[in-house]
């Protein structure tokens, strides 16, 4: 009898998206042809297709839950493949469960969020929607003495999450809803890593109006420059969206509080979509009938 590996299972498991163990009998039975378990497995559990799991999950949506008091809260990104899907009432139902474990558990490794129930409640929506689904990241803040407050643009795409030094979940909400519309890119211009501040000065220099110009003379102008560029990224330094006559910074510290930290989450961001050419897909599959 052949011997199955992990590395099989694995791949079992990614073109079909059913379960471990489900992959490894059908392995063993087909004495360790893959094709041929594929084949097993459409018959048997009612599969629609192979390859479902290395089908790419680039939409989806994001979501909050913050604690009563304030404390923490979690924001969780769940990917699926179209937007109709994202839009699924089953879809939801499955989000909704990711994040009351994740809220429960304060649990940010997917993984381990993910190990038991909710995997196979994953697999099972797979199978019956007919999509790649997948939970992509978590992450908690907190804020012990202070407040977390999250904001979800309407359309479930963008979601946000502040902690506060001092200050109220309302005021955090805000800002929240701040980060969603400008996203900044770091609280502070303090916060700016150097090599971000070199490539972007790398940059100003580069440019044709500083062609000729005294050295003293392009020292001067690109301070001012980077000066600008430093705090339109900083979240504190930036018009608050709601009062653009306030700095977000002043708002916060106003009313007593200081901004620690923000996660931004946006749907799909950093996934290379696929590409699909529709036409010469048709043609492909004309020419190969």
């Amino acid at each position: 009898m052949a011997a199955i590996s992990a590395a099989m299972v694995k791949e079992l498991r990614e073109r079909t998206g059913l379960g471990m163990m489900e992959c490894k009998k059908a392995l063993v039975e087909s004495a360790g042809d893959i094709d041929a378990a594929i084949e097993e497995l459409r018959k048997s559990s009612g599969m629609k297709a192979a390859k479902k799991a290395g089908r790419i999950a680039a939409d989806g949506v994001i979501r909050t839950k913050i604690a009563e008091d304030g404390s923490y809260g979690v924001l969780v990104e769940v990917n699926s493949e179209t937007d109709f899907v994202a839009r699924d009432d089953n879809f939801s139902t499955f989000v909704d469960k990711v994040v009351d474990l994740a809220f429960a558990t304060k649990e940010t490794d997917v993984a381990k969020l993910m190990a038991g129930d909710l995997e196979s409640a994953r697999e099972a929506l797979v199978q019956k929607i007919g999509e790649n689904i997948s939970v992509r990241r978590v992450v908690i803040e907190s804020a012990e003495a202070g407040a977390v407050g999250g904001y979800v643009h309407g359309n479930n795409r963008i979601g946000v999450l502040v902690a506060l030094k001092g200050g109220n979940v309302d005021l955090a909400r805000d800002i929240a809803m701040h980060v969603a519309a400008v996203n900044p890119q770091f609280v502070n211009t303090t916060d700016i890593p150097a090599e971000v501040v070199a490539k972007e000065k790398e940059i100003l220099i580069a440019q044709p109006d500083m062609a000729g110009k005294p050295a003293e003379i392009v020292e001067k102008i690109i301070g001012g420059r980077l000066s600008k560029f430093m705090a339109e990224i900083s979240l504190v330094e930036q018009a608050f969206v709601k009062d653009p006559d306030v700095k977000v910074g002043a708002l916060a510290k106003k009313a007593g509080a200081e901004i620690a930290t923000f996660t931004r989450f946006e749907v799909g961001e950093g996934i290379e979509k696929e590409e699909v050419d529709f036409a010469a897909e048709v043609a492909a599959a004309v020419k190969g009938a």
